[in-house]
């Protein structure tokens, strides 16, 4: 494995920091032992995609096991040729020399001087280069440990034990398609893990929600036993800052015991959970109130009072959707409203808001951001509002006394909708959807999920 490694005691010094030792290698011998791996053939875990969730969680990895050469073999796959751009240069040239415990490891791999090089222009980086010194594109200012990156997809995944995908859920299937290709021939059957938070929407034969890890269960004819969910309310260069973290690992009995104890460290605790697509989707749905919240704050100048009128709002009508989706929403309210809570805060996806908003980009840039990767939501908001105006979903109107789309209770995504898909109005329009005085009070919107069986389980492919 690439990078440095000084030991003393049952203390690893790893890029700047000191970790615990006791029970790891107890933990990845335990996994070992339960997908069969013999001595002398390594546990090959292989990230797929790069982005700064993917990347922390393959570097969580490397800093932990990655002394144990002979038992576990860690690597992250990303696409080659992505250039680094000469602001971007600079800046990492910045941090590098901000970080003497980041300057002196690059020194001695004698990396450091590319890093001059590309300051002054003589030479461009590429994002796979910058990956294996520690850094991801999408997280300039968190250096990272070192990371074997491979970019050959099939050399990568070929024989991996357990896949991480990484990857967004508009590039999910397209990716584990091509992996499937390669797994043709194979006994053993993978693991996947997949970290990606996004949805699609199908409407044959009935409405209903497409997720990442059903993506991948179509795309490559693993088992949905094999494939889990992992996420949580969390910031990705906080996680690797040892900020204190939690998360769920959700899927079936066989695997999201022993998988939750084999990821959990002290500051990042890892639950686990049978509910896999469930959760899935809640992480898909707070990042399109994210995006709001975003431009609520940059229009009010950061209101507090502004701010709390916008959470209220879309708190109600996530619980309404989540009644929608849910036999028993009651269980998803804390994990949904702890990740909403932490998006609207420091998210990638707020923070989409906040720049249109402000004019700091435009819908005709894209969702694909530099410097920030893939801003989910904004798919996200055209698949909810997709599903969700069908009309075989009518649920009664509180007033009006006839079955409506239950997109119509939902005037937060309808905006967001006209926004950021039709492009039909500004961002402004936010504010005045929460100044109308039409508006039902948030209450009215929840006490009508409570008192109505709404629940469709065919929108999550329930029978």
């Amino acid at each position: 494995m690439v990078g440095s490694i000084e030991r003393m005691g049952h203390n690893l010094y790893s890029n700047g920091s000191i970790q615990n030792f006791n029970g790891l290698e107890e933990k990845l011998d335990e996994l070992r032992r339960l997908l069969g791996k013999a001595a002398g053939d390594p546990l090959r875990i292989v990230g797929v995609g790069a982005g700064a969730w993917g990347s922390v969680f393959a570097a969580l990895l490397q800093d932990s096991y990655g002394q144990y050469r002979e038992k576990v073999q860690i690597r992250i796959w990303r696409r080659p040729g992505r250039a680094v751009d000469r602001a971007t240069a600079e800046h990492l040239f910045e941090v590098i020399n901000s970080r003497e415990d980041v300057l002196r490891r690059l020194i001695r791999r004698c990396a450091y001087l590319k890093y001059v090089e590309a300051r002054l222009g003589d030479r461009t980086l590429y994002a796979d280069e910058i990956l294996k010194d520690g850094f991801c594109l999408n997280m300039i200012d968190t250096p990272l440990c070192p990371l074997k990156v491979v970019t050959n997809l099939q050399e990568a995944i070929w024989d991996a034990d357990i896949v991480v995908n990484g990857l967004p859920s508009t590039e999910t299937r397209e990716v584990f398609e091509e992996i499937s290709h390669y797994w043709k021939e194979r006994i053993t059957v993978p693991i996947i893990i997949s970290l990606s938070k996004g949805i699609e929407a199908a409407l044959d034969p009935v409405p209903h929600i497409i997720t990442p890890t059903q993506m991948i269960n179509r795309a490559t004819g693993i088992s949905m036993e094999n494939i889990l969910y992992l996420g949580g309310p969390n910031i990705a260069s906080e996680i690797y800052n040892k900020e204190y973290a939690n998360a769920r690992i959700c899927g079936a009995d066989k695997w999201r015991k022993p998988l939750a104890k084999f990821l959990r460290q002290p500051h990042f605790i890892v639950w686990d959970n049978s509910d896999l697509v469930t959760h899935e989707v809640m992480g898909g749905l707070k990042n399109v109130y994210a995006i709001g919240a975003g431009m609520v704050a940059a229009l009010t100048n950061e209101s507090a009072t502004s701010k709390s009128v916008y959470f209220a709002h879309c708190t109600s009508e996530m619980i309404f959707i989540t009644h929608l989706l849910a036999e028993e929403p009651e269980k998803l309210a804390g994990p949904l409203l702890a990740d909403t809570y932490v998006t609207l805060l420091k998210g990638r996806n707020a923070w989409y808001g906040q720049m249109l908003a402000k004019g700091e980009l435009s819908l005709d840039m894209g969702d694909s951001i530099t410097g920030k990767g893939m801003i989910q939501g904004v798919s996200a908001v055209g698949a909810f509002y997709e599903l969700l105006s069908q009309s075989s979903l009518n649920v009664p109107h509180p007033e009006e006394n006839k079955p409506v789309a239950p997109v119509e209770l939902c005037p937060i995504l309808k905006t967001l909708y006209k926004i950021l898909i039709r492009r039909e109005q500004s961002s402004q329009a936010i504010l005045k959807a929460l100044r109308d005085e039409t508006l039902n009070d948030p209450r009215e919107r929840i006490e009508i999920a409570q008192t109505h069986a709404f629940y469709k389980p065919s929108l999550l492919g329930q029978p």
